[in-house]
């Protein structure tokens, strides 16, 4: 498995989270008659449609160790509000 580095990740929001980047991988063994060398690259896209309102501002991406975790905070209009029930 290719890990990406923080250079590889693009991530874009504007009503749809959007995820791309591109990975780079190339393997190479020198041994006593032979020579090995495996290449991979590719590039790759999702996009997400969330379901609910996000504070665009607060939004986070992080990669660490190959792994990108993101974090979608709601907009505050988009948050649950008790309402107190009169009678």
């Amino acid at each position: 498995m290719v890990k990406l580095r923080t250079k590889d990740w693009r991530c874009n929001y504007g009503n749809v989270l959007t995820i791309s980047g591109e990975k780079k991988a190339e393997q190479e063994q020198k041994e006593k008659g032979y020579y090995y060398v495996e290449s991979t690259y590719g590039s790759f896209r999702r996009e997400l449609n969330l379901p609910t309102d996000v504070d665009a501002d607060k939004i986070e991406a992080v990669c660490k160790e190959g792994v990108l975790s993101i974090t979608l905070p709601k907009a505050a209009r988009a948050k649950a509000v008790k309402v107190k029930v009169k009678g």
